[in-house]
């Protein structure tokens, strides 16, 4: 450790955690969320679906191969970071340089030597809450309950339209909706002979067909999917159009843009390690995900539920017959396990093909 301040990690239900002040000086309020990959710390923090958000690693050695920048994922959107132990000495032959800087760099506050075992216990039995990483106790922890995590894709997402070259032989153009997009899913595209263009969250629907594409990707992003109703109706305009496959928030918005609903978790699904079960063949895949909200399958009348979380039975897939769509909860990009789910990717690609665009 560089410093050896004393910060608290304080919760809205007034719970205080005391540790060591790493990262950016100053405070942070947002929404307290943990994740459970024991690897993975860097697509973590650079995983813009994690905006306005708190991270809590449940991992209790954070920062052991220092900052690798080749994979970063996008920009860390993040609120604030709270760790067990931050390694200050990282060892690793790719490693540029410590995570401590990393976050200090960005202006990221963060707290060490906390029993984040403790903390994440909390949030599973009372569910996600808020909290506030400072260096000096409050007197009102009114600001901190009042929080709300708003208006974050248009943070998150591409601010203009950009267009990235497939990587070989050019097969597919592929408008990929940028609602905070992680970088491995443009290079699962591109790797697969797609010239992708990207769209800003912002842009009509009528401007993405406009560019003729043969697919459409719709990507992660952050925040409560109800909220982004400019972009449902877009959605709900392109469906249909050209093959559709969506990811993470993408997935919900589908639903939503096919007149179901979604649901806030009690504390969400976060890491590399969640089961999902195939509910055509029964096989389980291990998953990477993270997200607070989930769709509810049978308030969507036009899909049909294609896989579904094994701990809790929420949704975790959709297809939706005669609309060339098909959509999931987690991250085929992310190759988190053995049984990869990577596979959708290519099933994009065979709709692709058979709708006459190879």
């Amino acid at each position: 450790m560089n410093t050896m301040e004393k910060a608290y990690l304080v919760l809205s239900n007034g719970r205080v955690f005391e540790g060591e002040a790493v990262g950016a000086t100053g405070e942070s309020t947002g929404e307290l969320v943990f994740t459970t990959g024991m690897a993975g710390y860097l697509e973590t923090l650079t995983d813009p679906s994690y905006a306005g958000q708190i991270i809590v690693q449940t991992f209790p050695l954070i920062g052991n191969y220092g900052v690798i920048s080749p994979d970063f994922e996008g920009e860390c959107l993040a609120k604030g970071y709270v760790v067990r132990e931050l390694c200050s000495r990282p060892s690793n032959f790719r490693s540029e340089y410590e995570l401590d800087r990393f976050l200090k760099e960005r202006g990221i506050c963060a707290i060490a030597g906390v029993d984040t075992r403790a903390v994440t216990r909390l949030l599973r039995e009372e569910g996600t809450m808020n909290a506030r990483i400072c260096r000096a106790l409050p007197e009102d922890l009114t600001p901190i309950r009042d929080y709300r995590v708003e208006n974050v894709v248009a943070l998150a997402g591409s601010k203009t339209v950009a267009e990235h070259p497939a990587a070989g032989e050019e097969r597919f153009r592929v408008a990929l909706m940028d609602y905070g997009a992680k970088g491995s899913i443009l290079r699962s595209l591109t790797a697969r002979g797609c010239r992708v263009i990207c769209f800003p969250p912002d842009a009509p629907a009528e401007t993405v067909l406009a560019a003729a594409p043969d697919g459409i990707m719709l990507s992660n992003g952050p925040g409560d999917p109800a909220e982004n109703v400019f972009c449902v109706e877009q959605i709900r305009k392109m469906m249909g159009s050209a093959p559709l496959f969506g990811i993470c928030l993408g997935h919900q918005l589908t639903a939503l843009a096919a007149g179901g609903t979604t649901v806030k978790l009690k504390y969400g699904h976060r890491g590399a390690n969640q089961p999902v079960r195939d509910l055509r063949t029964g096989r389980t895949y291990i998953t990477s995900q993270n997200h607070g909200y989930a769709a509810v399958a049978e308030s969507v009348p036009a899909a049909v539920e294609s896989f579904r979380n094994a701990n809790d039975g929420t949704c975790e897939g959709l297809d939706y017959p005669g609309l060339h769509c098909f959509t999931v909860q987690f991250h085929p990009e992310a190759r988190s396990g053995p049984r990869d789910t990577e596979f959708l990717f290519d099933r994009f690609i065979a709709m692709m093909e058979e709708d006459g665009h190879a």
